[in-house]
C-alpha cells in the first residue's frame, strides 16, 4: 500500500517519456518524474521515495528527502504566508501548508515554528499545525520518574520552557534548573523529575540524584585533566561562574568534588582543587 506523507519502497512497474510509475503492482501506481530518474534505474528495481502531493493535488514520489514525515512534530521555516496561512520550508518542492486555524499565533515569513505535521481528514492532504496541545496529553502518562527521555523545546513561559516528552507528552523545565543554552526548537535529552498531581511533569536536563551527582564528578575530572591537573574554582566561587564552566549548579559541583575528595582523587588547596596523580579515571 502506497502510504502518502512516508517514505515508501516501491518497485519501477513501467518506464515512460514523461518518468517511472512504481507501485506494488501495475493496478495501483505512483508517478516518479523523469528528473528525478537515475540512469541506472530499470523496470523491476525497487527504491526508496517520498510520497505527497504535488501543487495540482496529484499523489507523487519524489527522490528529494524531507526534513520531517507525517506523523511528527518538527522545527521549520516560514517561506511565505497570506490570508488563507502560512508556507513552511520542509526540503521538498512544494512548500507544507499550515492553515490559519491551524496557527497558535500568526506566522511571519523567516521565522522558525515547532509544528505537527499530519494528513487533514477532510482534504486528504499532508498540512502542519503549530497548535502542539492538540497532539499531545498527559492524561495517560508512558513514563516514570528519572527515566530519560527524549526533548523538543516549543514554548517559553515566565517560569521556564515547555517540551515535547517523547513525541507524546509534555512537561515543563524549570528556568532555575537549565544551566546551558536553551531555545525553542531545540531537541535535547532530559530527565523525569517530578509527576505532581494531574499528570504535570516537571523536567531536568541533568541525571537525577546520585547519578547526576557521578555524571558532574565526571565533568569536573575531565576539567581537571585538561587543564594540568588544577583549577581554581572551589566551594567559594561564585554560583554563575561555576554554572558557566561547569554546566551544573554550586550544590552539585560541592557534591561532586566531596566525593572526588574522600576518594582521594583531588586534593583541596589553597588556591584550588589539585587532581591526585593516576586518579585520572571515572568515579
Amino acid at each position: 500500500m502506497i502510504q502518502l506523507g512516508k517514505k515508501n519502497t516501491l518497485q519501477i512497474i513501467r518506464d515512460t517519456p514523461v518518468g517511472m510509475f512504481l507501485g506494488e503492482d501495475d493496478s495501483n501506481v505512483v508517478l516518479l518524474p523523469k528528473k528525478f530518474i537515475e540512469p541506472e534505474f530499470k523496470v523491476g528495481d525497487e527504491i526508496d521515495v517520498f510520497i505527497y502531493k504535488d501543487s495540482e493535488d496529484r499523489i507523487i514520489a519524489t527522490r528529494l528527502k524531507p526534513f520531517v514525515e507525517v506523523n511528527n512534530f518538527a522545527f521549520l521555516n516560514v517561506s511565505d504566508a497570506n490570508q488563507y496561512g502560512a508556507f513552511l520550508d520542509w526540503g521538498l518542492e512544494k512548500d507544507l501548508f499550515v492553515p490559519f486555524k491551524e496557527q497558535k499565533r500568526k506566522m511571519t515569513p523567516g521565522s522558525n515554528y515547532v509544528v505537527y505535521i499530519y494528513i487533514d481528514e477532510l482534504t486528504d492532504r499532508i498540512v502542519a499545525s503549530s497548535k502542539i496541545n492538540k497532539f499531545i496529553s498527559n492524561e495517560v502518562l508512558q513514563v516514570e520518574q528519572a527515566e530519560e527521555v527524549d526533548l523538543l523545546v516549543y514554548d517559553e513561559t515566565p517560569l521556564g520552557y515547555t517540551c515535547i516528552i517523547n513525541s507524546m507528552h509534555k512537561g515543563l523545565v524549570y528556568h532555575n534548573d537549565i544551566f546551558q543554552d536553551v531555545k525553542i526548537g531545540d531537541e535535547l535529552k532530559g530527565y523525569i523529575k517530578t509527576i505532581r498531581e494531574g499528570n504535570l511533569i516537571d523536567l531536568s536536563l541533568q541525571k537525577i540524584g546520585f547519578k547526576h551527582v557521578l555524571s558532574s564528578t565526571d565533568t569536573i575530572l575531565e576539567y581537571l585533566k585538561t587543564h594540568d591537573g588544577f583549577m581554581t574554582f572551589t566551594d567559594k566561587s561564585s554560583p554563575d561562574l561555576i554554572e558557566r564552566n561547569f554546566s551544573m549548579s554550586k550544590a552539585t559541583f560541592k557534591k561532586s568534588i566531596g566525593i572526588l575528595y574522600r576518594q582521594r582523587k583531588v586534593t583541596l588547596e589553597e588556591k584550588g582543587v589539585r587532581l591526585v596523580e593516576g586518579a585520572e579515571g571515572s568515579v
